[in-house]
Order: structure tokens, then sequence, then C-alpha cells
């Protein structure tokens, strides 16, 4: 007879063996998994200079070398971010150029580095990006030799018009004309040449009258291609137009002459009130509460989730609790997750 003992460690052995057999090739997967790159991991160009992030004193290193400053600002797990990193810093004329007139940065915005404003105030990185009420990444920002914004890009911009703002901010253009005015003169790619009319979009133009509802008033133009993508592919859809039904809804050509009263009882147009709001990408969506206050915009290229979050983060109150936009949208990706939906952010 065999020995109790030793029958009781064969068998211990055989379920450490059955065991090994289950969960190695998990720990296999697992290992593997960390291995693929994410679809939204990407790296900074190594093109970028490093700093002490003392702004005062790069702006100053820039102008020595008759450069201008630009700090990107973004974080980690971002598509928009990465299509900025991997697509339009991966093209060599558009690599060339920057790296010959600007001095690149990079922040963190939700990073604990020191930063030291124009002011002199030492902030981290978090609290300069909340300064700077950042809502969208990647958000650009272009300083002159004095460390003035002289042209700021809330969100993602496409190649060809990466290329215009670099030129425009290069060439100096900011106290000659508008970002928009420059980029109106430049050859845009072809679009139908006129603004694509919605059903729930207001009939009136006064925005003066008291609402229950918070005003989206989307600013377009007739030859935007961007515009007409922004209907085709993402105010088509019953989702986005069930959210629209929240807010008073309206549409404004940027460059027209339509008489236009604001929510604050202005009488102006279209195009001034474009330019006062300091709009500069077709098409922009600018969010005001019932009261006329404004909430946030739409200044860049988004995809679907991302319009949808903002108007839902207007249209349910969420700002008022939750001041970050970015926590936001994490937040309503996981709900919409738990429940059940596939979300796909770059769709």
């Amino acid at each position: 007879m065999l020995d109790v003992p030793i029958v009781e460690a064969c068998m211990r052995l055989s379920r450490f063996y059955w065991l090994a057999l289950i969960v190695s090739p998990l720990l296999f997967a697992a290992e593997e998994a960390e291995k693929r790159p994410s679809e939204t991991q990407f790296e900074i160009p190594d093109w970028f200079k490093s700093s002490f992030l003392d702004l005062r004193e790069d702006v100053e290193a820039a102008a020595k070398d008759d450069k201008r400053l630009l700090l990107y600002i973004g974080q980690d797990g971002c598509p928009y971010c990465r299509e900025l990193m991997q697509n339009n810093f991966s093209q060599k004329d558009i690599v060339d150029y920057t790296r010959r007139h600007f001095d690149a940065l990079a922040i963190n915005m939700w990073g604990d580095a020191d930063v030291t404003d124009f002011s002199g105030n030492t902030l981290t990185e978090k609290q300069f990006a909340e300064q700077l009420k950042v809502k969208y990444t990647p958000t650009l920002l272009f300083f002159n030799e004095k460390g003035d914004v002289v042209l700021r890009i809330n969100g993602y911009f496409p190649p060809h018009q990466l290329r215009a703002a670099l030129q425009y901010v290069a060439e100096t253009r900011e106290g000659k004309e508008s970002f928009r005015e420059y980029y109106a003169k430049l050859s845009p790619p072809a679009a139908s040449g006129k603004l694509t009319r919605e059903p729930f979009f207001s009939k009136t133009a006064d925005f003066s009258a008291k609402r229950t509802k918070p005003l989206a008033v989307f600013f377009e133009a007739k030859e935007c291609r961007d515009c007409d993508t922004l209907h085709k592919k993402i105010l088509s859809q019953a989702e986005t137009r069930r959210l629209l039904k929240g807010t008073q809804a309206a549409q404004l050509d940027m460059w027209s002459n339509t008489p236009v009263t604001t929510p604050s009882g202005k009488k102006t147009t279209a195009r001034e009130w474009a330019q006062e709001l300091g709009l500069v990408y077709a098409p922009s969506v600018v969010f005001f509460d019932p009261t006329g206050k404004e909430v946030m915009r739409i200044e860049a290229m988004l995809k679907t989730f991302h319009v949808q979050s903002a108007i839902d983060y207007v249209v349910s109150g969420a700002y008022l609790k939750q001041p970050n936009f970015q926590r936001y949208i994490d937040e309503r990706a996981s709900k919409l997750r738990a429940g059940g939906q596939r979300i796909d952010i770059w769709k």
C-alpha cells in the first residue's frame, strides 16, 4: 500500500499541475496584452524641448533663437493627442516647419511637475491646466515674445489646419488679422458651398429672451467640409438629436451679416459676434446656460462621442457639479459601458 502522506503529496502536486495549466495561459495572455500597444498609446516626439517649465525663461530662450514658444497640454490615453503626435507630427513638412519656428514644450494636464507661469507663480501641471480652463486635449498655446497667447487651439486640428495655424503664428499675423480671416484666404478642401439646415434649429436669431433650456449656437460656414461632416456623421444620429432636444439649438453663418441679438441683449451681426467670441474654427458650438452665461464651447474636430458628451454635460447640468469636462467624459463612458453599451471614442 502506498503511504498516505505520499498519496496526499501527489494529489497536491496534481492539483497544482492542473492549476498551473489553467493559470499559466491567463498570465501569458495578460503579459502579451501588456506588450501590445494600446490604440491610444503615443509618445511625445524627442525633438520637443526639455525644460524646467519656467515659461518666462522658455519664451526668452525661444526669442533668442528667433522662435516662438509652442505649449502642448495633453493627457495619457487621449486619442486626439495620439492623432496629433502620430499623424500631424509624423509628417516631415510639419515637423521641419515646427522645429524651425518654434520651441515646443509638453505638459500633462494631470501631472504634478512644477510650472512657473508668467506672473512668477509656481503651480503643478494640473493646477496650471485648471488655471487655463483646459477642457479639451490636446490644447495648443502659442506665445509671442512677451509671453502673450497669440493663438489657442482647443482640441485636435487635422494637418491642413495645423499647418495654417503654425504659419499664422510664425509669420506674426496676429497683429494684422484674426486666424479665421487668415485661414479663410487659404484654399480649403472642397465643401458643399452651403449651410446644412436642420429642423431642430431655431428660426430666430434673437437670443435675449428668457429660456428654460441652455442655448447651443452652431457657428458654421458655407465653404466648410468639417461642417458638412458634422451634419452627416454626428447631427444625423438619433442620440445626438435626442440630446439636443434639451437645448435651444441655433445655426449661424459665422461670416454673414445676419442680425443677431446676443443673450446679453446686444444687437450685432453673426460675423461680429463670432469675432467678439474669438472663434477661429468652423464649425464651433458655443453653449450658454439659461441666464446667458457661456458654459463651454466646441472649437475643433471632435468625434461623435465627444460631441454628444459635450451636449449632455450642458443639458444635464453636470458642469455645475463636475467642473472638469475630461473627468466627466471618463465618468460618462464608464457608466455607459457598465450599462452594456460599447463606447468607441474615435467614431
